[in-house]
């Protein structure tokens, strides 16, 4: 009979290292522990003074948050993913054996990181790593929105229009506590219109594919030369694209130049960005009635090109991260984005330095 070793976990841990640990690759680029005094003022911990056992270290806890955005995880899935991944205690810095976060400890600290501001805090500070490491923003930047899906509600007429009006779920089911604690009254309905545009010879365009979709919006901005996420937003599904563009855009970056789609283009937009100083390379519309003139079309095309790289950081998003708003209300759906936004600006960075490694 085989004799077992009796250091069988460590051999088991190094021979994944020598294979090629992606987490371990994660923990030598992105400098954890930067953000520990945001987390810690974000939670409020105390010094421990009133006794009972200890928290988890909040740097261990954030982790945790960035592999569930990764994966797009439940509370409860990733609790049971903490205990049965050896990668990922290790990763988490956790000990085969000694306790781990429940579900209910994950939601906590998810929670107080959203009712606090920290979430967007450590972004910023992250952007703030990034500049020192010499990622400046610059070339410019580009602006796009994407709609996240979340689970469809069922409701009638009534409960729509009470929804629309801005009321709470608590109001529009005052007895029903229990079904008003399950209803996401600021979620919405839009329209996905699918494909490119295609028109007829006489210059009328054909119908596009349209697809209901209830969710969120997620509105971003990167900028051109890294590709890094440097501004974000959260609303409703059926929040106008346009009308976030001044809260996008910076000034911090290198160029003037700002990238996006017809739906940004506005008189009101244009103005916003003349008076930072930005100049617009927003793509013109269609005229009404009459075929795109061929000049129009041309500088459209030039410009996609340029834009299609915001396009590259949804799809990282949704095919790797399978992005999807689990929660309910705009709050945590906004901590969801963050966070995959912060996910995301870490497997850039791994990207970026993994380049720079290969000369």
């Amino acid at each position: 009979m085989e004799q077992r070793s009796l250091f069988g976990l460590s051999e088991h841990l190094e021979r994944m290292s020598q294979i090629g640990d992606p987490l371990e690759t994660l923990e030598a680029t992105i400098d954890f522990e930067y953000f520990r005094g945001w987390l810690v003022e974000g939670l409020g911990y105390g010094d421990g003074a009133k006794g009972g056992r200890p928290p988890f270290d909040p740097v261990s806890m954030f982790k945790a948050l960035i592999l569930q955005a990764q994966h797009n995880l439940s509370d409860a899935k990733m609790e049971f993913m903490i205990r049965d991944r050896l990668s990922w205690m290790r990763f988490l810095r956790f000990d085969l054996g000694a306790p781990t976060p429940d579900e209910n400890t994950i939601r906590h600290f998810r929670n107080r990181l959203t009712e606090t501001g920290t979430l967007r805090r450590v972004m910023k500070a992250f952007d703030w790593q990034l500049q020192k490491k010499g990622y400046i923003p610059m070339s410019g930047q580009i602006v796009d929105a994407s709609l996240v899906p979340a689970p469809k509600q069922r409701n009638t007429d009534a409960e729509k229009e009470a929804i629309k009006a801005g009321k709470t779920a608590k109001e529009i089911w005052p007895d029903e506590p229990s079904k008003a604690a399950q209803k996401d009254v600021d979620a919405r309905w839009t329209l996905k219109i699918g494909g490119k545009i295609r028109y007829r010879p006489d210059g009328k365009p054909l119908p596009q594919i349209a697809l209901p979709v209830f969710g969120y919006k997620t509105h971003i901005a990167i900028d051109r030369r890294f590709g890094f996420i440097r501004e974000s937003a959260v609303t409703s599904a059926a929040h106008a694209d346009g009308r976030m563009l001044p809260r996008l855009v910076t000034t911090q970056n290198t160029s003037s130049e700002v990238w996006a789609d017809s739906a940004y283009r506005s008189q009101t937009n244009e103005k916003s960005l003349a008076a930072k100083m930005l100049v617009s390379r927003i793509h013109r519309r269609k005229p009404p009635g009459r075929p795109m003139p061929a000049h129009v079309a041309r500088a459209n095309a030039g410009k996609s090109a340029i834009r299609a790289a915001v396009e590259h950081v949804f799809a990282h998003q949704k095919n790797r991260f399978g992005l999807f708003i689990r929660t309910i209300g705009l709050a945590r759906a906004e901590a969801k984005l963050t966070l995959a936004n912060i996910a995301y600006n870490f497997d850039r960075l791994v990207f970026h330095e993994r380049a720079k490694a290969m000369g």
